[in-house]
Parts: C-alpha cells; sequence; structure tokens
C-alpha cells in the first residue's frame, strides 16, 4: 500500500434500484481489492442489502466505507423504510421515490464536497455529479447498468430514426449503421424514442452530462460484444472501460448469497432439491424483481412449465389484481394446486421474492434461463454458460434481447412485441403454447438447442478469464486506475 498522499480515493454513488444498485457496489469493491480507498454514499434500508460483503471486505484489510443518509421517505408521502425502486408496486409510487431521491442531492453534494475525492464514480441518473466533479476538478464516471449493444443501438435509432418510415407498430425494420443487422419494430422501442414525454427533459440531461463526463463505466466484458465496445468508443466517442462481469468478483459463497437482498427461501431447500437432478436439467425462471404478472399471466407460465415436462426452479414475483395494482391479498399468488403437484412429482422448485440467482445459475443442474433481459441477468446467465428463454417487458431489455437472440444467438424469445413505461403495467397475455414452445427449443436435445448450449458454455469459460489477472477486464481496471490516478498530478507531471 502506497503512502497517504499516493492514495487515490474514489466515491461511489448507487442509485435506489436492484438492477443499477448491485453492480455498481459490486464495481467499488472491485475497485478497493485494487488497492483503491472507496466510499460508497446510500441510505438505510439500502445499506442492509450489501452491508455484510463490505463488512467482510474490511476484514480482508480493504479500504472501503460506507456514508449513510437518511431518506426522505415520509417527506415525499411513502411508507417508512421505502427506499429502493423494488418496494414501489405502483407507477404512482414510484415517482414518490423520484422525488425523494431528488430530495437527497443537497446532502450527497455536500458529502462529495466535504470529502474532496479524486473520482466520483456515479450513476448516470444521478446527472448533477458530472457538476461537481468539475468544480472540484477531478473526473466523473458514469455508470449506466447496460452493456455497449444496447447503447450503440439507441444511437443509432435516435440518429437514423428508422421507425419513422414503418407504417404500423408491428412491421419490421432494420437500424442503419451498426455492425449486425438488427431487427426491430416500433411497439418494442421505449415511448421515449417515439416522441417527447414526462421523462424527456430528464434524458436530456443526462445525455449531455455523459458527454461533459470523463468516461463510462461497463459491466460488461470484451469478448462479448467485441464490435459493439469498439463502436461505441470510435463512432459515437465516448471513453469507457469494460470491467464486468462484476458479479464474477463475488467468489465467497456467503457474498453470492446476500447480493442484492435476502432470499426468502432457505437454501438447504433449493440447493438439495437441484442436486437430486441431473446436469442441465432443470430450467430457472425469473423475470426479475420489478416485474408484477397478472393472475392469467402466472397461470400461463406454470401450465406451460408442467406441459414442457422440464424440471424448473421459479422465482415468483408479486401479482397484480385485476385494476392493476398490486395485490396485497395474494401477494404470491400461484394457481390452485400447482405448487403441490410440482413438489410431489419432484418437477418443480418455487422460490417466493428474491432469491440468490447466482449461486443458482452457476448450479450443474441448471440448463437453461427464462429471462426479462435485463443486463445483469443476461451477464449472470452468460458467466453461467446457459442459453436463454427471453422475455424483455421495459426498459432497454428488448434491446437486450436482440444481442442474445439476432447477434450470439444463444437463445430464443417468447414472443412479448409490446414496451411497458412500467414493469407494474400488465402486459400483453403470452400463451401457454409460446411459453412452452421456447421451452422446448432451449431445454429439449437436438441440433438447435446443442449449438446454443456449445455457444453459451464457450461465453461463459471467456467471460471467466475477463476477469482474471491478464484478462481484458482486469486489464480494463488497472488502467482506469491508473487514468485516474494520472489525471489529478498536475498537467506538467502528466507529460513527464
Amino acid at each position: 500500500m502506497g503512502s497517504k498522499d499516493d492514495e487515490l480515493h474514489v466515491m461511489f454513488l448507487p442509485y435506489m434500484a436492484p438492477g443499477h444498485m448491485m453492480p455498481l457496489v459490486d464495481m467499488a469493491r472491485l475497485f478497493a481489492a485494487h488497492g483503491v480507498r472507496i466510499t460508497i454514499i446510500t441510505t438505510t434500508m439500502n445499506a442492509f442489502r450489501f452491508q455484510n460483503a463490505i463488512h467482510r471486505d474490511i476484514e480482508a484489510g480493504r479500504q472501503i466505507g460506507l456514508e449513510i443518509l437518511q431518506f426522505p421517505s415520509v417527506e415525499a408521502g411513502l411508507p417508512e423504510g421505502c427506499e429502493n425502486l423494488i418496494s414501489t408496486p405502483t407507477p404512482e409510487m414510484s415517482m414518490k421515490l423520484f422525488q425523494a431521491i431528488r430530495m437527497m442531492k443537497p446532502r450527497m453534494e455536500t458529502l462529495l464536497r466535504n470529502h474532496r475525492p479524486d473520482c466520483i464514480a456515479s450513476d448516470v441518473l444521478f446527472h448533477w455529479t458530472v457538476d461537481v466533479a468539475a468544480e472540484l476538478g477531478i473526473p466523473r464516471l458514469s455508470f449506466s447498468g447496460s452493456g455497449y449493444f444496447n447503447l450503440c443501438v439507441s444511437h443509432c435509432v435516435e440518429r437514423y430514426q428508422p421507425h419513422k418510415d414503418v407504417s404500423s407498430e408491428t412491421e419490421i425494420f432494420l437500424v442503419p449503421g451498426l455492425p449486425d443487422e438488427i431487427k426491430l419494430t416500433r411497439s418494442q422501442l421505449p415511448d421515449l424514442v417515439k416522441g417527447r414525454n414526462e421523462f424527456s427533459e430528464l434524458f436530456d440531461r443526462l445525455k449531455e452530462a455523459e458527454r461533459k463526463s470523463f468516461g463510462t463505466l461497463m459491466n460488461s466484458f470484451y469478448e462479448l460484444e467485441p464490435a459493439y465496445a469498439d463502436y461505441y468508443r470510435n463512432n459515437i466517442g465516448i471513453k469507457a472501460w469494460h470491467i464486468g462481469p462484476v458479479s464474477l468478483f463475488n467468489k465467497d459463497a456467503a457474498d453470492k448469497a446476500e447480493r442484492g437482498n435476502k432470499a426468502s427461501l432457505d437454501e438447504d431447500s433449493w440447493l438439495s432439491w437441484l442436486d437430486s437432478k441431473k446436469p442441465n436439467s432443470v430450467l430457472y425462471v425469473c423475470l426479475g424483481s420489478l416485474t408484477r404478472l397478472s393472475k392469467t399471466q402466472l397461470t400461463e407460465i406454470a401450465s406451460a412449465l408442467e406441459d414442457s415436462g422440464h424440471a424448473f426452479i421459479w422465482v415468483v414475483g408479486k401479482v397484480l389484481n385485476s385494476s392493476g395494482e398490486e395485490d396485497g391479498s395474494h401477494e404470491w399468488w400461484l394457481p390452485e394446486g400447482f405448487q403441490e403437484r410440482a413438489y410431489q412429482s419432484g418437477i418443480g422448485h418455487i422460490i417466493r421474492g428474491w432469491a440468490p440467482q447466482v449461486l443458482i445459475l452457476e448450479h450443474p443442474a441448471i440448463g437453461g434461463f427464462l429471462t426479462h433481459c435485463g443486463w445483469n441477468s443476461i451477464l449472470e446467465g452468460v458467466s453461467s454458460g446457459l442459453p436463454m428463454i427471453t422475455w424483455p417487458i421495459f426498459a432497454e431489455q428488448f434491446y437486450n434481447e436482440k444481442l442474445v437472440t439476432q447477434v450470439l444467438k444463444l437463445g430464443v424469445g417468447v414472443g412479448n412485441e409490446v414496451w411497458k413505461v412500467w414493469a407494474t403495467e400488465e402486459m400483453p397475455l403470452m400463451s401457454r403454447e409460446k411459453i412452452r414452445r421456447a421451452v422446448t427449443m432451449v431445454m429439449d436435445q437436438g441440433i438447435a438447442a446443442d449449438e446454443m448450449r456449445r455457444k453459451a458454455s464457450l461465453l461463459g469459460e471467456l467471460a471467466k478469464k475477463a476477469i482474471e489477472k491478464g484478462g481484458s477486464s482486469y486489464n480494463q481496471l488497472k488502467a482506469l486506475i491508473k487514468e485516474i490516478r494520472s489525471f489529478r498530478q498536475p498537467p506538467l507531471c502528466r507529460n513527464l
């Protein structure tokens, strides 16, 4: 360890949503493992999600700590303890959460000014940190929570606007300017792309902050999307460092089990069940922590899983009632008798709520992954060498699906074609037959399934090599730390 004068201090600001918080906290811990002093700014309830891992890092001799702020839940009209997007079942509550996060800006700014770190690494949604960094004369690193592919597709759709040349929501068009032929429909595009809305002004500020930033932190690895890593940096012209998959930094079983939240099911239960299954025989089903499904849709999924004849482990989310609101009376609803039949036959296992996804996916019995195409889930599936069944719903998930199905060719889609602004809104019904057909294509033996499995397995090995010493992500992190260190030197010293 160097002297105090040589010590590099980076402050991390993760956003209060699972898909944003988990990878950025992993990145902070990764920086600390490379000798950088780290401070993470968070709130009381969010700290509970990862503080055990931080304590283990401290015991291992790493310089990492938390600055915990009180979250203004009550002032924003939220229940006490509601401090994360995972706790907001309706769009109305989500908007109140966004307002509460905005209310924290002055206290966050004060912390940054008082600490005067050498670098700020913040979620892209904290766009104002670029101005604080400029004031302090330090670099600001932006973290978007997605991959190069999504950013490149977004750029080309915005630049060329191919969706304006089609006559209907379902007509297929090609996205110009990309390394591959990427096909989309208007119905799969975010509302923000098709016209101005309530979020347009915010996204304008995000883009401006991105252009002013020192660069972008990417939870990806070069071998996964090489053409798009090059395109992003060379054609779009934004500096970026891929240092992932950061989930693989969690080597300790406790870190994997506790990553993001505490599971609702005892580990021995699902682990012993998986241990009884043959390799590659079980389908893991999880549509993300924010998605709410209707009872009708849950019935279709349950029927498809039973009809497929393949073993499954299903992470069941909260359910919507007929009014499109979270159903508090039947929070974790399943068709009558379904769970009993699954347990009695041994074909299925149910987890309600949060699941230790990384631990489950790496189990040898898992042979496929039905996913909502959140970027973290895609990376975790790839890292485990698994073919995928894709069911995108909102955010950038439809773009991520195209990487899996059209570029990497290691998955098949269920068939959802309609983007939703909120994952809590009821979506178009996917029939049991569509779901069963996709499950069969991935889980049955055959030339197509075997080829997907071969490609996925190869990418899984490349992912693990990327983070090891000498790997592409390892080298990128070392180069980034060197750049941050040189940034704080006087200009004359930088040129020596």
